[in-house]
């Protein structure tokens, strides 16, 4: 049986282990908060990203770059389906000038240039030129809404499998959305702009192709 000064002395003896115990437990919440400190800044930068940008993508410089006509590579091609269904290539374009336009909704500087893209699509509808959006990203649900909203009357095809996006990467840059592509009435690429296409920049290089093809 224990004395009565061991019995005394016992608890003494336990405070040095629930010392040891509590720093333990001290460290353990200590790590945990620096864990959640960790993620919640890591989430806070990724939100902070997304917020910017709207999704992840790579933004374009706002670069304009123009080839001359003997500079110019083959035709472009590929094959794809609009959000209606119909399947769309470039014979759809033959002979014609035609606007190029990569896009996804969530894409902020894709929102910036939409209203502009609709009204010169409108003022060059009767010149003859085509435009086709490029939509690498969304469902048909939201490519439509988003062609609601900012009023755009010219179709788009569906490229999340991003077929059109690796036929075109001599042009295109991987995720560089927006960017916009005009071609000449051989189908050929006579400019790009990368990043939000500036109206009278877009409007300039538009009329370039059509004069070209009136002077050939």
């Amino acid at each position: 049986m224990s004395s009565p000064d061991s019995a005394a002395h016992q608890p003494d003896r336990l405070r040095p282990v629930m010392g040891r115990r509590a720093l333990i437990g001290a460290s353990g919440l200590m790590a945990g908060l620096l864990a959640l400190t960790a993620c919640s800044s890591e989430n806070d930068r990724l939100a902070e990203q997304a917020a910017n940008d709207g999704s992840n993508y790579v933004a374009g410089d706002g670069s304009v770059q123009e080839f001359a006509p003997e500079e110019r590579g083959e035709p472009v091609h590929f094959e794809s389906t609009l959000f209606d269904g119909s399947t769309v290539e470039p014979s759809r374009w033959e002979g014609e000038v035609a606007v190029i336009n990569f896009w996804y909704a969530a894409c902020a500087p894709c929102r910036v240039e939409a209203p502009d893209l609709a009204e010169i699509h409108e003022e060059f509808a009767d010149d003859g030129v085509q435009f086709y959006g490029v939509n690498t990203r969304d469902t048909q649900p939201t490519a439509e809404a988003f062609e609601r909203r900012f009023g755009i009357g010219y179709p788009s095809m569906e490229d999340r499998d991003g077929q059109v996006m690796l036929a075109m990467t001599d042009y295109v840059p991987p995720s560089a959305v927006p960017t916009t592509l005009v071609l000449d009435r051989e189908g050929r690429v006579s400019a790009r702009i990368l990043g939000i296409a500036e109206p009278g920049t877009l409007r300039a290089l538009i009329t370039t192709a059509l004069e070209e093809s009136a002077e050939a």
